[in-house]
């Protein structure tokens, strides 16, 4: 392996020693290619000498261009983002996990396993991730022989082990993956004494849709139609995420107006959110008059999604080079008044929840997640923020609009319940102020630029931060303007781990209270 001599410019020394640099990625990243056998030792630099963190993974059949597979580590650190990228042998398809040093790394690296069959020697949680028990072995959807429109048969997979905890008065509670309420499938099975819990595990990925092995081989236009599907509440945010990655391929930007109008939208898909987030904190501790309240103004607020775009959730807005829709000038005085209006409703309605003594009782001091616990997994959005970690990609890698706008991280360092409906709180009132401020300057001119023919094989990294935290698309154009790999690491991704770490320690009938409080989508996660 070549090694680089001197740190090329805009290169950190400290990576110098690991690997070679290649080409930057579309989007800017720094890339840097390294043995397998040096992942670790790469990683662990890159976070003690330059401060950076883990944000996505990605694994790529790359057979049929390299002969080999291809693991690709994205890293946020304060001076930008780098890749490292390492080779994986077809013949042995091994490689060290890097999970026992960066946590953060843990469902990447199953992940990966999965659906690719790159095995992560040491990684301390070996078990299936994504795929299921009747899953067969040796069948990996993400590889490029796969075809996914041949039936596979089911059976001849791995039955899922528990982790089981024994001891006198233990009890196992199983809740799901049917539930009562109208949610998408999730399994979390409790160990308890009495009421109090000692140790939750969580198994998701029930309806997992194949979104990434789908986009393979789609043209861009094809590809944003999927991105808008990913999510439903978020799905504004996947749609500018995916549209910027593919812009920087092209080497194009979207016009000021575009950006301007896609902050806006950005920021009324998270007022939506946040509202009826905190109507759902009410529901979950039998407040209902406070649930009936935030159900109401997020209807509001979807209602005027619909009214100004078409649509509640606020598809088919988004294009690659811009924004297929704009505001009129009845339109944007239908924003103002009908925000204006709101805004003090959403008062009135915090208010209320700032003097009901008995439901602040139950968010002090519940579902703690410890500082430590947010930064080693990778935790983003309002669950970071409400535990001290202040991160927010609209300040960290402004996008859109936002680097024109003042903007502060609202961070809370108790980490509990209440933190988190606190940062909502904060967040909801920036978002009414930042909607007035892109109104009042909304810039004139194109809403779109034209998107030529793509360079095959270029990479690049869209991100925005959506309702929930930082979503990560990383896309690899194949020949001809289609989509070779694509890959969503969404917030609810980096966030459902986090949840199990805060239960243990609460009683069993705070769970719903404390899974509301980060409001994680299934739907992101099972992509």
């Amino acid at each position: 392996m070549t090694t680089v001599e001197r740190a090329p410019s805009g290169a950190p020394s400290a990576l110098v020693p690991f690997g070679r640099q290649l080409p930057p990625a579309a989007s800017g990243e720094l890339r840097l290619e390294v043995p397998a056998a040096r992942l670790v030792e790469a990683g662990a630099a890159l976070r003690d000498r330059l401060g950076a963190s883990l944000a996505t993974m990605v694994g790529l059949d790359d057979r049929d261009r390299s002969g080999d597979y291809r693991l690709v580590y994205v890293f946020r650190s304060p001076s930008g983002w780098i890749s490292l990228e390492a080779p994986v042998a077809q013949h042995e398809p091994h490689f060290p996990a890097v999970t026992p040093e960066l946590p953060a790394a843990h469902w990447y690296e199953r992940e990966v396993h999965d659906l690719l069959g790159l095995v992560p020697d040491g990684h301390p949680d070996p078990r299936r991730l994504v795929l299921h028990d009747d899953w067969p072995q040796g069948v990996y959807p993400l590889r490029k022989d796969f075809d996914p429109a041949t039936a596979v048969p089911r059976g001849g997979g791995t039955p899922h082990r528990f982790h089981h905890l024994h001891g006198e008065g233990m009890v196992e509670i199983p809740v799901g993956p049917i539930h009562a309420g109208i949610i998408e499938p999730g399994h979390f099975r409790f160990a308890a004494v009495g009421e109090l819990v000692l140790h939750l595990e969580a198994r998701l990925f029930y309806t997992h849709r194949g979104i990434e092995k789908l986009a393979e081989g789609k043209r861009v236009a094809h590809g944003l139609q999927i991105a808008e599907r990913i999510c439903g509440v978020c799905a504004f945010s996947h749609a500018v995420s995916y549209c910027q990655a593919i812009e920087a391929i092209a080497g194009v930007a979207a016009p000021p107006r575009a950006a301007a109008l896609r902050t806006l939208f950005l920021e009324l898909e998270r007022l939506y959110n946040h509202v009826g987030d905190l109507g759902n904190l009410c529901a979950g501790t039998g407040f209902a008059v406070g649930a009936s309240q935030g159900a109401r103004l997020k209807e509001d607020l979807q209602r005027l999604n619909e009214r100004i775009t078409g649509h509640r959730f606020l598809r088919g807005v988004c294009q690659v080079g811009g924004m297929r829709r704009d505001l009129d000038a009845a339109a944007a005085a239908d924003l103002r008044s009908t925000l204006d209006r709101l805004e003090r409703e959403v008062r009135r309605f915090v208010e209320l929840l700032l003097a009901t003594e008995s439901f602040q009782e139950r968010l002090h001091g519940t579902g703690v997640l410890p500082v430590a616990a947010a930064r080693d997994l990778g935790a983003v959005g309002v669950a970071a923020r409400a535990s001290g970690v202040a991160c927010d990609a609209r300040r960290d890698r402004p996008h859109a609009a936002y680097g024109d706008l003042p903007l502060p991280v609202l961070v809370q360092t108790s980490g509990d319940v209440w933190a988190r409906a606190q940062v909502r709180i904060d967040e909801a009132f920036t978002s009414f102020r930042l909607v007035q401020e892109v109104l009042t300057a909304l810039p004139r001119g194109p809403l779109a630029v034209e998107v030529r023919e793509l360079p095959a094989y270029q990479v690049a990294v869209g991100v925005t931060e959506s309702p929930r935290g930082e979503n990560v698309h990383w896309v690899r154009t194949g020949p001809q303007g289609t989509i070779d790999r694509y890959r969503v690491r969404s917030a609810s991704y980096c966030n459902w781990p986090v949840v199990a770490l805060s239960v243990p320690g609460n009683m069993v009938p705070d769970f719903p209270l404390i899974n509301k409080s980060f409001e994680l989508c299934y739907s992101c996660l099972d992509r």
